[in-house]
């Protein structure tokens, strides 16, 4: 039984190709024509078989946020320190 790809399925798959075409995977023309092809896709096992010779990805809820926590640890000290600087020369 074959699965029906969504538009957020298609969506993911040339968010993938990006990425792997800016990482000198794909040349351009190789991008173009997959995006076309992931575009064109009907079901599930289209999609992997637009990306199967390409490295997985981690899920994305697998990724290091990091980056995001430390620049949110570094927005709340910058106020903080605002908020003692302006307390102390009113």
């Amino acid at each position: 039984m074959e699965i029906r790809a969504s538009d957020e399925d298609r969506q993911r798959t040339v968010a993938a190709l990006e990425r792997h075409t800016g990482a000198g995977r794909l040349t351009l023309d190789e991008f173009a024509e997959r995006a076309r092809l992931a575009h064109d896709a009907r079901t599930l096992d289209d999609l992997a078989a637009v990306t199967h010779d390409l490295p997985a990805e981690p899920p994305r809820e697998e990724r290091p946020r990091g980056d995001l926590l430390m620049l949110f640890a570094i927005a709340a000290v910058t106020l903080v320190l605002l908020a003692i600087f302006i307390a102390v020369t009113r």
